[in-house]
């Protein structure tokens, strides 16, 4: 099988689970219909568990009421069980998961942001709705225990409003748009691909919706999306034992395609016709033509008024002339107060000791923020502490000579001792072999008791007045001095001063002298930060008022043009109320227009009754045999992924209710999210 045949495959399933969603969503709303005239007269009461007698039917649906990000606040569980005598309707609040788990995430300008967050924003917008399936049976397959997952298909819809998003795209779904609204459905399969295993293969199934636009003060309806199993439910799974039962079953959905997608664009047109609400729109075409004959009158009544108004217009105008006359004066007044007191600032900053630029109208702001910033406890620790350490470096640098010769006089010390143990070592051989012995001979001499206590004695006599001669005691002195000498003598020297050094100035770090001097400089930080803090606040004040009283005389200078211009413009009114009254009989005619235009509006809900008929149609021929041209997505695997499929297929009937309803002859359950709204 060509790669070409398994892009096509995967795209007939992707497209007919959205149609199939949309016959399966107005199925799931009639339900709810029916369930809230039941609720009237039955009982509600717990169903978890509950035994559904025999013959009966159980039609459960749960309702997921979701955060705009997906996260679940609510679970309600509604049961409808279609008794042989009576039905029995219940309903429930569960703390129970639902087996899909739905996450909503936001991008704006490729930054994710929360959803609280995204109303009133404008930008290149990203929506991707993610679904996880957490429903998993375990079965076998081929003589192994495999973990599946039910087959779910999530289908979801959102209704976008044309004046806030352009440009609408949507990956696995479809975009409808009407001028007004841009609908778009989205369909995706969490968990198939990892039943069927075909993650290494070149075919992709839907997995997440992501909606991507350009959007204008960001608002968004709430989002409903339909998860149900019933899809795979009605498949007969008889058929799909051979290639050839495979490939008829994706003719067969083809067909049943062409049906569902042209169903569907002439229900969705019936529907935005219908939505135009008929009977209101009828009601306001007679209240319309209705108006037009008071705003004749009213044009009358608006002549006389014009002469009123073009004498209080004359009144208006000698007042704001007045005004603004004003105007440059009191600007004037108000900076020079605003500039006397950022002198005033600028002098209480210098005796301070903070040297910055000069205070302006416009910069004032920026530099007392930075001075703020400056003043930061964090910054001012780290400073104090710099400070500290280099005066202390610089202290204990001045006594490195001290260091220096009391680390040289250590290393000597132990230089000697090391030294005098080796020409000891050297003194005892001679003393011995002057003896004729060996140190080793001596030593067993010792062990065995031959040499006396008196001979040890006299060999460590003899050893020590050697090591007292002039002889011994200068050339004990000479390899010392040569060893001081060395690299490894006069590295260690440096290494062990570096150390001394470097405890010494951790040491007066440590000591309260230092550490007083950095917590007086934090106070005064913090003192110096109030007082910047409310200098600022301060100016603050004055320049709201500055800049209040310089949009006020801006306004009035305006507002003298504009009355000016009224003047003119009244006399203009008197003809315009003329075309008022031409208007009206206008606006009239084109109400009796709208009149004779109802039928097109009939001629909508026909087409919705039709569109829904086929949507049905091609529904039933999808349920039977769309789902199973999915053997077709590997090549040279069609046993295998047809025993997959059919194995998915079983889970899936396996799976009738959420609350475990027990007894039901004929079950089946569907998921209903909802998110919450955003603007």
């Amino acid at each position: 099988m060509n790669q070409k045949w398994k892009k096509v495959t995967a795209e007939v399933v992707c497209a007919a689970l959205v149609v199939a969603g949309v016959g399966t969503t107005v199925f799931a709303v009639n339900n709810d219909k029916n369930a809230d005239a039941k609720q009237e007269t039955a009982a509600v009461s717990e169903t978890s568990g509950k035994k559904i007698p025999g013959g009966a039917a159980l039609d459960e649906t749960v309702y997921v009421l979701a955060d705009a990000d997906g996260s679940v606040k609510k679970c309600i569980v509604s049961d409808w069980v279609d008794g042989t005598d009576k039905d029995d309707y219940t309903q429930q609040e569960t703390q129970q998961k639902p087996p899909v788990e739905m996450s909503v995430k936001y991008l704006l300008d490729g930054v994710e942001t929360a959803p609280d967050q995204m109303a009133g924003k404008s930008g290149k917008v990203k929506i991707r709705f993610d679904y996880t399936n957490n429903q998993t049976e375990t079965v076998k397959i081929n003589g192994k225990q495999e973990t599946m997952h039910v087959p779910f298909a999530a289908l979801t819809g959102i209704l976008l409003d044309n004046t806030v998003f352009t440009n609408v795209r949507v990956t696995n779904g479809r975009v409808v748009n009407d001028g007004d609204r841009t609908l778009i459905v989205g369909v995706a399969l969490p968990g198939l691909t990892d039943n069927l295993k075909l993650e290494n293969e070149d075919v992709e199934l839907p997995e997440y919706i992501e909606v991507s636009a350009d959007v204008q003060n960001f608002e968004m309806a709430n989002t409903m999306t339909l998860v149900t199993n019933m899809v795979f439910n009605e498949i007969d799974t008889d058929k799909l034992d051979s290639a050839d039962g495979l490939k008829d079953a994706i003719g067969k959905m083809t067909d049943a395609m062409s049906q569902l997608m042209g169903g569907s664009n002439q229900l969705y047109d019936g529907l935005n016709t219908l939505y135009e609400k008929s009977t209101q729109l009828a009601d306001g075409t007679g209240k319309l033509a209705a108006g037009a004959s008071q705003l004749q009158n009213g044009a009358a009544q608006l002549n006389g008024g014009a002469q009123q108004l073009a004498g209080g217009s004359t009144q208006l105008v000698e007042g704001l002339d007045m005004l603004a006359a004003n105007n440059d004066a009191l600007n004037a007044g108000a900076g020079q107060i605003f500039d006397a007191l950022l002198s005033v600032a600028d002098t209480q900053l210098a005796e301070a000791g903070l040297s910055i630029p000069a205070l302006s109208r416009e910069n004032y702001a920026e530099i007392l923020n930075g001075v703020i910033a400056s003043l930061d406890e964090t910054n001012v620790a780290a400073q104090a502490q710099e400070q500290a350490r280099a005066a202390v470096t610089q202290a204990v640098e001045a006594k490195r000579g001290e260091v220096v010769a009391a680390v040289t006089d250590a290393v000597r010390a132990q230089v000697v001792q090391g030294v005098t143990e080796a020409v000891k070592q050297g003194v005892f051989e001679k003393v011995l072999a002057a003896m004729g012995m060996t140190p080793e001979q001596y030593q067993q001499g010792v062990e065995a008791g031959v040499i006396t206590a008196e001979q040890q004695a006299a060999v460590q006599a003899a050893l020590d007045g050697q090591m007292a001669s002039e002889e011994v005691q200068g050339l004990i002195a000479t390899n010392v001095d040569a060893k001081m000498q060395t690299e490894d003598i006069q590295g260690l020297i440096a290494a062990k001063t570096e150390e001394q050094i470097a405890a010494l100035i951790e040491q007066n770090m440590n000591s309260p002298e230092v550490q007083a001097k950095i917590t007086a400089a934090l106070e005064q930080a913090r003192s110096g930060a109030a007082k910047v803090s409310a200098l600022k606040e301060q100016l603050d004040s004055v320049s709201t008022f500055y800049t209040g009283l310089t949009t006020y005389t801006a306004g009035v200078a305006t507002a003298k043009s504009g009355a000016h211009q009224l003047n003119g413009g009244i006399s203009d009114l008197n003809k315009g109320t003329a075309q008022l009254v031409s208007g009206a009989n206008a606006l009239a005619d084109g109400a009796n227009t709208l009149n004779g235009n109802m039928p097109a509006l009939l001629d909508g809900v026909s087409k919705l009754r039709d569109g829904d008929k086929k949507l049905v149609d091609g529904l039933q021929e999808f349920n039977k045999q769309g789902i199973q041209k999915l053997a077709n997505l590997v090549d040279g695997d069609l046993d295998e992924i047809a025993q997959r499929l059919k194995t998915s297929i079983d889970v899936s009937k396996q799976y009738r209710s959420f609350t475990d309803a027990k007894g039901a002859d004929d079950s089946q359950v569907k998921f209903i999210y909802r998110t919450d709204s955003i603007g």
